[in-house]
């Protein structure tokens, strides 16, 4: 058996980012060939990794990216064990770039199809093999959850801690404005984009709803309807994305912004990590 030197261990070390015990193993095993050894580790990886599918995946992040020029915004969500590995460097950066590549790349329909694709970060090595060579090395299973990708000029925001994102679609403006937007969609959780989005039905009860909550007050009939309108301009400010004060001013509506920016909104989806999605 050849010998296993020291420095052999540091040099698979370094190259794998495994701990130095494992290193040497794979060596002995593998009789001091590098790259045997590291074969050896990615198979006992994949065994580890059988072992703990299944385990709950409630932490991660939701990442996203957006090229108003270009007409292209992309959401992803990338879920891990727990918040410390979710908050690394490194799966931030695993996080963005599944989201970069979703939008300059060919596009995928399922994740599968994405982790399929070239690794931005790690040359000869597709999303999929950089995943498993993150497992081997955090011993945490990491599952590319829902994907988005909108064909158009976008406004893309997603938390620091990548808690929530938001997607948002317009025509014209700027990606300044746009970015604004996505980042009040995902604040402020609207439901649709316009009240004429709003289901009838949902309106005529809230307005029955004021109806008799201004009767029971006293108030005249003859000007309950206009009291009505009035009221109602709360339970649109709620719901409808439009209608909401800005959250950076909020003196503005969201349809003010936009109309200063010469920009219509489209379409919005927002998400919460793990959570069922908002969208408009």
């Amino acid at each position: 058996m050849a010998e296993i030197t020291a420095a052999m261990v540091k040099a698979l070390r370094e190259r794998t980012g495994l701990p130095m015990m494992d290193c040497k193993k794979a060596l002995q095993e593998t009789g001091g060939d590098e790259q045997q050894a590291v074969d050896w580790l990615r198979k006992q990886g994949i065994k580890t990794k059988e072992t703990r599918i299944g385990r709950e995946t409630s932490a991660g992040r939701v990442a996203v990216y957006a090229d108003h020029a270009k007409g292209v915004g992309t959401m992803i969500e990338l879920m891990c064990e727990s918040a410390p590995v979710a908050n690394s460097p490194e799966f931030v950066a695993f996080a963005n770039d599944l989201a970069k590549q979703l939008a300059v790349g060919p596009g995928a329909k399922t994740a599968e199809e994405l982790l399929a694709q070239p690794s931005l970060s790690k040359p000869g090595m597709t999303f999929a093999e950089q995943k498993d060579d993150m497992f081997n090395r955090i011993r945490e299973v990491f599952n590319l959850g829902r994907i988005l990708r909108f064909d158009a000029p976008c406004g893309a925001y997603a938390h620091h801690d990548g808690s929530l994102g938001a997607l948002v679609e317009v025509s014209g403006g700027t990606a300044e404005a746009a970015k604004d937007v996505a980042m009040h969609v995902a604040a402020a959780k609207p439901a649709v984009v316009s009240k004429q989005d709003l289901d009838p039905a949902a309106v005529d009860k809230e307005r029955a709803i004021l109806t008799e909550a201004a009767r029971s007050e006293g108030k005249p009939e003859n000007i309950i309807a206009k009291m009505i309108e009035g009221r109602l301009k709360n339970f649109f400010a709620e719901q409808v994305l439009l209608e909401q004060p800005f959250v950076k001013d909020d003196k503005q509506t969201v349809g003010k912004i936009a109309d200063a920016a010469k920009m219509k909104v489209v379409r919005f989806v927002r998400w919460e990590l793990g959570k069922e999605t908002g969208q408009s």
